[in-house]
């Protein structure tokens, strides 16, 4: 199993970026498809996006494609989510996850190992 430590929240105005991280231990992650969940307060957790374990293929909820940049380093063990031009209804806690199935999916059920999450509050 992979442990997961994420990194990088904070507090940004409406508009502004940040570049989250999360970095991985365990001699899995880099054959483990990676995903990006978040959760707001009262609300359920979502996807936002994922990457497959070679990075050859990524993807990304709607409300978030062409704002947010998920990828990976390998040799580093360590996954990102560059989010740009963000919003208050951006305002969760991110979670980065890691597969246990073969084909990476949106849906967390598919995700065994989960970081204890990073706060973004976006301030208009």
């Amino acid at each position: 199993q992979v442990q997961l430590v994420e990194s990088g929240g904070g507090l940004v105005q409406v508009g502004g970026s940040l570049r989250l991280s999360c970095a991985a231990s365990g001699r899995t992650f880099s054959s483990s498809g990676m995903g990006w969940f978040r959760q707001a307060p009262g609300k359920r957790r979502e996807f936002v996006a994922a990457i497959t374990w070679n990075a050859d293929s990524t993807y990304y909820a709607d409300s978030v494609k062409g704002r947010f940049t998920i990828s990976r380093d390998n040799a580093k063990n360590t996954l990102f989510l560059q989010m740009n031009n963000l919003k208050p209804e951006d305002t969760a806690v991110y979670y980065c996850a890691a597969s246990q199935v073969l084909i990476v999916t949106m849906y967390d059920w598919d995700f065994g190992s989960w970081g204890q999450g990073t706060q973004v509050t976006v301030s208009s």
